[in-house]
């Protein structure tokens, strides 16, 4: 293969999800990594308590969830590795995830331990503040939410925003 391939082909691979069966995540990125498939499993450090002593271990961060980076020919071929169940799809299509956030979850993950994920739910007349874009730190109330689109209110600026996705505020307590 020519240098010019090996980058074209580097360069079509995307990140995407696969679901797993349950409790199956380290033995699949195992299958994956001898079928040369790159992947990554998110592995937290966490503190176990047994009766007698206290031990580190590396437990999956997402609970049936393993990232692979596959070209467009070989996204097909994971399907068929065993304890994989589907992709996750969005849009009818397995969903894609940037590079950038996977890198992010690895230098979190590297740099902390007992990691927890907490889920927030936004609903109208929550208090936010927009994380990222041209209103970045900017504060409103959420005025209404269909799906990942919201109306937020910025009395500040006199505005309400529009059709803003719920991955750019996070809620104010």
């Amino acid at each position: 293969m020519s240098v010019a391939a090996f980058v074209n082909n580097e360069i079509d691979k995307h990140w995407y999800v696969v679901y797993t069966k349950p409790r199956w995540e380290k033995k699949v990125a195992e299958l994956l990594t001898n079928a040369r498939i790159e992947n990554y499993c998110p592995l937290n450090k966490v503190t176990r308590q047994w009766s007698d002593r206290e031990k580190i271990v590396s437990e999956p961060f997402f609970k049936s969830y393993v990232f692979v980076r596959v070209s467009e020919d070989q996204k097909w071929k994971v399907p068929g590795i065993p304890g994989i169940v589907s992709y996750i799809y969005w849009l009818s299509k397995p969903a894609i995830v940037p590079a950038a956030e996977i890198e992010q979850i690895k230098c979190f993950l590297h740099t902390y331990d007992n990691v927890f994920i907490r889920q927030v739910n936004i609903a109208a007349g929550h208090k936010i503040k927009v994380t990222s874009g041209a209103f970045r730190n900017m504060q409103g109330t959420v005025v209404s939410l269909k799906g990942k689109q919201i109306q937020v209110e910025i009395p500040s600026l006199n505005i309400a925003l529009i059709a803003m996705s719920t991955d750019n505020v996070e809620v104010v307590l």
